[in-house]
């Protein structure tokens, strides 16, 4: 069963409370999707170590009920 776009932006900020969150279902389908996450707790890692935070948040979903997600990650400007 696939994952709801409100489902991956829930746990995201579940784990992330800074976060801000924009997920894109890409074809319209509920199964391939792209998510923008810009937090605080990125800082100072490198792209992978923001990624797998990411995967870490969806709780085991990537592969499961999530069949594919573009990431791009990013760090408040303001900081």
């Amino acid at each position: 069963m696939a994952m709801k776009s409100a489902e991956i932006e829930r746990l995201i900020r579940e784990a992330m409370p800074d976060a801000q969150v924009r997920i894109e279902d890409l074809r319209g389908d509920g199964d391939h999707f792209a998510a923008y996450v810009t937090s605080q707790s990125f800082q100072g890692k490198s792209r992978v170590q923001q990624h797998q935070l990411v995967y870490q948040a969806l709780k085991g979903a990537m592969g499961e009920q999530l069949h594919a997600l573009a990431l791009q990650t990013s760090i408040p400007e303001d900081v």
